[in-house]
């Protein structure tokens, strides 16, 4: 009986529930690392809260003065438009705080050779490449984006319990599709030398999503919508808090971020497959 025992909770750990809570487990692992390192530079965290305040301070006062006569802006009114500057000013945050940490030393990892070590451990590479380390700095930028929104909305009448839920999935979404894609700009280093200035220039378009999509000439509005998917990012998930809820936009978003997520796992297997060590 104790064998049998046994053998039932083995396969419990090998469930999918146990499969989940090791990832997490190791995740907050890895949190925790990184911030006991991070914590000895409490003056960089002081100075990171100064500059993002002042940072969200400019961006909502160049709002003010482009829409302080009561003109719109591509149809959004001050709070709308603030309540999609603070949404961008989250995301930056995720971006500065979980992906450059971790997808932008892949390359390095490449070109060094590193990368066998990764690959010998004893855990998803994909995980372990995404999720090693933690940029607790931005913090200030993620607390203010939140503070900005929740400031915002509350200044507006349509704002329901269903569309802040809503707008929460959509926000989750919008993070995935970041992540896929910063993802597998960062995997094609695998074949390419150098692949930061491709990053780079993805975080340059990026910053068009701090307006809204309908701002842009027609060109550009498809450019951010089907080839670059910054309207899923932003506007999208900021209109669904709104109140402004278009199931087909709804749905368009999450099968983007559900398509990115299989093709970047599609992608880095075949790189890992085709993985040559350069210390080899």
């Amino acid at each position: 009986m104790g064998r049998s025992s046994t053998q039932t909770a083995t396969r419990g750990k090998r469930g999918p529930f146990g499969f989940i809570l090791r990832y997490l487990r190791l995740a907050g692992i890895f949190a925790a690392a990184s911030v006991s390192a991070q914590l000895e530079y409490r003056t960089n965290f002081a100075l990171g809260v100064l500059g993002a305040l002042l940072e969200a301070t400019g961006a909502l006062f160049g709002l003010l003065i482009l829409l302080g006569d009561g003109q719109s802006l591509g149809g959004w009114s001050y709070y709308e438009a603030a309540v999609l500057l603070g949404l961008f000013t989250f995301i930056q945050g995720m971006i500065g705080g979980l992906l450059r940490p971790n997808l932008n030393k892949m390359a390095e990892a490449v070109r060094s050779g590193t990368m066998d070590f990764t690959l010998l451990k004893p855990i998803d590479t994909q995980f372990l490449v995404s999720a090693r380390n933690v940029n607790i700095f931005v913090l200030p930028n993620l607390l203010t984006g939140l503070g900005v929104m929740g400031w915002a909305l509350a200044q507006l009448p349509g704002v329901t319990i269903l569309s802040i839920l809503g707008g929460i999935v959509l926000v989750g979404a919008a993070l995935t599709i970041v992540y896929a894609v910063w993802f597998m700009l960062t995997t094609t280093a695998f074949w390419f030398v150098k692949v930061e200035n491709i990053t780079e220039l993805f975080n340059g378009l990026f910053r068009a999503g701090q307006f809204p999509v309908t701002v842009f000439p027609s060109w550009a509005r498809f450019l951010f919508t089907f080839v670059l998917p910054i309207a899923f990012i932003t506007t999208v998930p900021a209109e669904v808090l709104l109140g402004r809820i278009r199931p087909a936009s709804v749905v368009s978003a999450l099968v983007v971020a559900v398509g990115l997520v299989v093709v970047s796992r599609w992608l880095w297997l075949r790189a890992i497959g085709s993985y040559t060590s350069a210390s080899s």
